[in-house]
């Protein structure tokens, strides 16, 4: 085993506190009892891979989630149920980057999609006072709706490897969902699974 020379880094559960039940529960909430069927941690159904994939814009998004769970919600409706989920970016995990970046070439690789975007962005620029842009902790931050990609899929990895022109297995991948680990593994990269409540600061890297 190669050492590590640059870690790739997952946002959710690793430095964004995220709870998928809240938005479970808030769609059953407004009515939506199959929620589950169409995205939890471990799956994605197509609307919801079209949306982390950048293939649809918010506005289709919402209208097709009308459809498909035959409701007459509000886009702000569903925009506050999906963002339910976000919770908080502890402090001392974005003062930890800060450290780690002077010993690692350091990247973020997130599923995400717009809507989440712009919230967790507003939650670290309120938590900062807008001091620090939270894409500048890293060398880069890949969010899969803007790269068209998403995690397991290994060719995801691989166009980070490749953009970055990083060896597989000098990289370290983090993250808190066996699925992407898996992918990782698969393109050839070093991986740590971050069970909570194992915390990434508490890695001794």
């Amino acid at each position: 085993m190669k050492q590590v020379q640059n870690i790739i880094f997952d946002l959710g559960g690793i430095f964004l506190n995220i709870d998928y039940l809240k938005t479970e529960q808030a769609f059953i909430d407004l009515g939506v009892a199959n929620f589950r069927e169409l995205y939890s941690q471990h799956f994605a159904s197509v609307l919801f891979e079209d949306l982390e994939t950048g293939k649809i814009s918010p506005t289709v998004f919402y209208g097709k989630f009308r459809q498909l769970s035959s409701t007459n919600l509000s886009d702000e409706d569903i925009q506050h149920a999906w963002n339910a989920m976000l919770l908080d970016f502890p402090i001392e995990r974005l003062q930890w980057l800060n450290t780690i970046k002077s010993k690692y070439k350091i990247y973020l690789f997130s599923n995400t999609n717009q809507i989440h975007y712009d919230c967790f962005i507003e939650i670290v620029n309120q938590l900062m006072g807008g001091k620090q842009n939270f894409n500048d902790y890293f060398i880069k931050a890949y969010y899969s709706h803007l790269l068209g990609l998403r995690k397991p899929y290994k060719e995801s990895f691989t166009a980070i490897l490749e953009e970055q022109n990083l060896v597989a297995a000098e990289t370290l991948f983090i993250d808190d969902t066996l699925k992407n680990i898996e992918g990782a593994q698969l393109a050839g990269l070093q991986t740590i699974h971050l069970v909570p409540p194992a915390q990434v600061t508490a890695l001794g890297l």
